[in-house]
């Protein structure tokens, strides 16, 4: 089952006007929201990052709060799953005409839930390898837009070469992955790229920066040089789907010899108890 425009449906039988904008243009925003044990996690801060990227690109919020809890609890019933993945999406709406402008239309809803089954920690502890592009995204990632052309492009690159991610820089400057927030560890201080235009702010960017304060981290939101990885203790992505992943291998050199730093395990030992909270 899905959730479309006020409807719980089946997915095969669900479907838009070729008219949406979000077919047209990708003129939309989107929230990857998980469920841990039943429970929606972080539904607050989801729905608090949801609205300012509705702000940004003029769409009203269609529901309440409440009336999105309503809805994501019913939409995750239908599921024997456990631990899922919600995926949110809200279009501008369907017009008259193909035009670049936009009226104010009725926007279009969608959600759908899917399995989540992060790693286990012996599966982290293998680590990853990633690869170094540049940025050529627009400069509102901040916004949590559909639009994600370059994104995928990454991510097929990645794919193609066989490995986790696409770290992105701009003028030599890390700024995240290309589905992932980044963090350099280096002498017991993590490093994160700030908040801004350059990046979107992940829900669980925060929970790392908290996880890694409780392990005694210094934390330092200021941008660090590709150059820099290469002597670093530590690189690790995030997302709500890969948690806390560390990677122990970019464009083919080893990050600390390849050997995961202790305090990773820290953070991810932490981040799950906050899960469990």
């Amino acid at each position: 089952m899905v959730f479309l425009n006020g409807t719980f449906i089946q997915k095969i039988k669900a479907s838009i006007s070729v008219m949406d904008r979000g077919f047209l243009f990708g003129d939309g925003v989107y929230e990857v929201i998980p469920v841990y044990q039943g429970k929606i996690f972080r539904l607050t801060e989801h729905l608090d990052r949801l609205q300012n990227s509705l702000d940004s690109i003029q769409i009203t919020n269609p529901y309440s709060h409440d009336e999105w809890h309503t809805i994501l609890t019913k939409l995750n019933s239908f599921s024997p799953e456990l631990d899922q993945s919600l995926y949110l999406q809200i279009t501008r709406g369907a017009d008259t005409q193909r035009k670049h402008n936009f009226d104010t239309l009725t926007p279009t809803v969608y959600i759908e839930a899917n399995p989540l089954t992060p790693k286990s920690k012996a599966q982290l502890k293998i680590g990853f390898s990633a690869m170094t592009r540049e940025d050529i995204r627009w400069h509102r990632c901040d916004i949590k837009s559909t639009s994600l052309l370059a994104n995928i492009l990454y991510a097929q690159e990645a794919k193609q070469h066989q490995v986790e991610e696409i770290i992105l820089f701009r003028n030599h400057e890390i700024t995240e992955g290309a589905t992932s927030n980044v963090f350099m560890l280096k002498d017991n201080t993590l490093f994160t790229h700030p908040t801004g235009p350059n990046i979107l702010s992940g829900i669980t960017r925060d929970l790392v920066i908290s996880s890694a304060k409780a392990c005694r981290l210094d934390i330092q939101e200021t941008p660090f040089l590709l150059d820099d990885i290469q002597h670093a203790d530590g690189l690790w992505i995030s997302s709500s789907t890969r948690e806390i992943m560390p990677i122990t291998l970019l464009d083919n050199r080893p990050i600390n010899q390849g050997v995961i730093h202790p305090a990773w395990s820290c953070v991810h030992d932490h981040y799950q108890q906050l899960k469990n909270d």
